[in-house]
């Protein structure tokens, strides 16, 4: 398979990709060209679809691990209202309906790749194969039949190309012999890792072959004559892998005259460009050896005949005697593992043979590791194709996803531009999904993702992302350094998006899988960093977010607070975690009487004077009982405590904090607390408003003054001072407004908000 970079400029999709992509993820947009039956799909009348357009819509929707259904297909039924040329499907099921549907377009490039094929899909092929270019079947299990060899399989007169990969059928040699007859034009052939090829005397078929690629073939020493009957050809492959179908390759390609039988080679097939005998012991033992009429050299005697006229292309990759690591090669381009560029060219040459891109992207890891590899990108663009290429393979994926990370933490990742760090993320969530219960996947795919801009770079696969995140935090026979990752990308993810990620993240099963976690640990009476991070993922993801509110307390979030505060009440981080998701509950006016509860409102009046954390538990517990005072006095329906004895507790535990505290705390908007300056008819719930504004405004200022300000909040406060009679709410008030009105006219300018300021 030709190498094709999966880098891209940093340039915007075109409209016509993004309206596509747009119609292939939303199938309700589809009425725009399509009409719906029940039973197909159809281009609407008088509306005809050009070539490039279906060809994508097609392409669009094989993308992202997107089936192959009979219900898309049939967009396509009508031939002259629809077009395809060439289509590529791989890694989904071809049934006979859909296969006629698409075939009957007459195409000129058709790949089927590890495909689900019924055996009437080959014959469904027949009939519409004369304008065929270029087939290829690989891994396609039923395509050819194991019996009736001699029945002729495809006739396609036109048929330039031919990739068949991993026929494995009986009598080999009846099948190609029969086959070939109906190709007289091909002048490309790939028959890697098919069984039974035989001699290939049948190629006196094809007389025009220029390329011959014959990987991973058992017993080719008997077919070597035959191979040099075809002089026109300019590309050979004869390569082995270390293994053939799971087995160790002890003896294939080893050639009993090695120098001899390459000798031959070369110099039967003058046109030859480009040759491939990795894996082999054809460039012999490595003495050098000097011809009778001049003094050049090669240390790989076969080649003798080429040392004035060197090979474009020379493969030696795992070659006995480590042909790659010698002086004297004639050719210009080498495979090898010698240094970066013989496994750079190694890669692209190999990227679709899973065995040798094992060892390839393990050599690649020995260069980038280290920082000794010069060309980053490159190796990237490999590394990125090859896990595209065998998402199956958990080896690739896991080699691979190791040397992203150290590229992703490198200096070279500078070098990433926008296009390049979304493939590279999509490529890694993909091996994820795919490999979910891979520990060690598990661990590269989070620890890179850790390297990347969060949540900037990951928001266009939001959910995916958030998806597989669950599924490691969820999953309790995953190694618990993976989870402590995934559960700090969790929070981070929740902590710094807005209100529709976070309903998202919630409607995802965040706080149900979060509520899981703590009661594990719970049990296994464990309080670590993971624990506290699963109580501030769910206080970012109820930020201002009454749904995930009511999920929290739908789950029983208020049975686990309780249970925590039992087990571990001298633990600050979690206590400070717990109470700022309760003063988001605790901001839903609807679900405030679920915590009007004498056991809750208890717990919450002591820990207004907790000293843990410095005063953030305070200050969260003050601010939960200052939203539910706030609902008036109507509102308090327990005995104990009173109402009177918890607004005193408030005042006493707001009159003993430190103005100058820093805080450990983040809000998206005033909104909730401005709330709380109208409630004339409980100045304690003011006195915790305007103290919170005062704090923030004055250790914060680069943010909350202006945030203040864009809120309304000047006039509020204005308000509040001209009709307050409690002289300290008057007096927080005041810091907060005049603090903020300094600031932003020492900064900004902003001539109107000394308006704000008393005469």
């Amino acid at each position: 398979m030709p190498f094709k970079s999966v880098l891209l400029e940093n340039t915007p999709d075109s409209l016509q990709d993004l309206c596509l992509q747009a119609c292939v993820e939303n199938h309700q947009s589809w009425g725009k060209f399509c009409k719906f039956t029940s039973l197909f799909l159809g281009v609407n009348d008088g509306l005809s679809l050009p070539t490039e357009l279906c060809e994508k819509l097609l392409q669009y929707q094989m993308q992202e691990d997107r089936d192959l259904d009979t219900y898309f297909v049939t967009i396509f039924g009508n031939t002259i209202c629809t077009r395809l040329k060439q289509i590529s499907l791989k890694l989904c099921t071809l049934k006979d309906h859909e296969a006629d549907i698409l075939f009957k377009h007459e195409l000129k490039v058709l790949e089927l790749i590890r495909m689900k094929v019924t055996p009437n899909v080959r014959k469904i092929l027949n009939d519409y194969s004369q304008q065929l270019i270029s087939l290829t079947i690989s891994e396609c299990i039923d395509f050819f039949p194991t019996h009736e060899p001699s029945e002729l399989l495809i006739s396609a007169p036109k048929l330039r190309k031919l990739v068949l990969h991993s026929v494995h059928v009986e009598s080999g040699q009846q099948l190609f012999s029969s086959l070939f007859r109906g190709f007289p034009n091909l002048t490309y052939l790939d028959l890697s890792d098919c069984n039974s090829v035989g001699d290939l005397s049948y190629l006196v078929n094809c007389p025009n072959l220029t390329v011959l690629i014959l990987y991973n073939i058992v017993g080719l020493q008997d077919a070597i004559s035959d191979i040099c009957k075809l002089s026109n050809l300019r590309h050979l492959d004869l390569s082995q892998s270390s293994e053939i179908r799971g087995r160790v390759n002890e003896k294939n390609g080893l050639y009993e005259n090695p120098n001899q039988t390459l000798t031959a080679i070369v110099e039967c097939l003058p046109l030859l460009k480009g040759l491939d005998i990795s894996g082999t012991n054809l460039a012999g033992t490595g003495v050098a050896e000097h011809t009778a009429w001049d003094n050049l050299a090669t240390d790989i005697p076969g080649l003798r005949s080429r040392i004035s006229n060197p090979l474009d292309m020379l493969g030696l990759y795992g070659t006995h005697h480590e042909a790659c690591h010698r002086h004297h090669i004639p050719a210009l381009t080498i495979t090898g593992d010698a240094h970066e560029e013989q496994i750079l060219a190694a890669g692209k040459a190999y990227i679709d043979r899973a065995e040798i891109m094992q060892g390839i992207l393990n050599d690649l890891y020995g260069i980038i590791r280290p920082e000794t590899c010069q060309n980053p990108l490159a190796a990237l663009d490999i590394i990125l194709q090859a896990m595209e290429t065998h998402l199956t393979e958990s080896h690739i994926q896991i080699s691979g996803s190791a040397s992203l990370f150290y590229i992703a933490k490198s200096p070279e990742r500078s070098l990433l531009n926008v296009r390049v760090k979304r493939k590279t993320i999509s490529v890694l969530l993909k091996a994820m999904d795919m490999h979910s219960d891979d520990p060690t996947m598990m661990r590269n795919g989070c620890l890179t993702l850790s390297q990347f801009k969060i949540p900037q770079d990951v928001l266009f696969s939001y959910e995916r992302l958030i998806l597989i995140l669950l599924h490691v935090v969820g999953d309790f026979v995953q190694d618990d350094f993976v989870r402590k990752i995934a559960i700090f990308l969790l929070n981070s993810l929740a902590c710094q998006v807005d209100g529709e990620f976070k309903k998202l993240v919630g409607s995802l099963g965040a706080i149900e899988t979060m509520l899981l976690l703590i009661e594990d640990r719970i049990n296994r009476n464990i309080c670590d960093e993971v624990m506290e991070v699963a109580w501030s993922t769910m206080w970012n993801v109820t930020d201002e977010t009454a749904l995930n509110c009511k999920r929290f307390l739908r789950h029983s979030g208020m049975q686990f607070f309780l249970n925590c505060l039992k087990a571990f009440p001298d633990q600050p981080g979690l206590l400070r975690n717990m109470m700022g998701l309760l003063g988001n509950v605790a901001e839903v006016e609807e679900l405030r009487p679920q915590l009007m509860t004498t056991q809750f409102v208890s717990v919450f009046s002591e820990l207004l004077y907790s000293p843990s954390d410095g005063i953030e538990v305070s200050y969260n517990a003050a601010g939960v009982l200052a939203h539910m005072v706030s609902d008036g006095p109507e509102s308090w329906k327990i005995k104990e405590p009173n109402r009177e004895e918890v607004l005193n507790r408030i005042s006493n535990a707001i009159y003993r904090w430190d103005l100058d505290s820093k805080r450990n705390i983040n809000y998206r908007s005033f909104e909730p607390i401005l709330r709380l300056l109208n409630a004339d008819h409980t100045p304690e719930c003011q006195y915790w408003a305007v103290w919170a504004l005062a704090n923030l405004t004055r250790f914060y200022s680069e943010k909350y003054c202006r945030l203040l300000k864009e809120e309304n909040g000047f006039p509020l406060l204005e308000d509040l001072i001209g009709r307050t009679t409690h002289l300290e709410v008057k007096r927080f008030a005041k810091i907060a407004l005049e603090g903020s009105v300094i600031f932003l006219e020492r900064n900004d300018g902003l001539s109107d908000a000394s308006d704000y300021l008393e005469g």
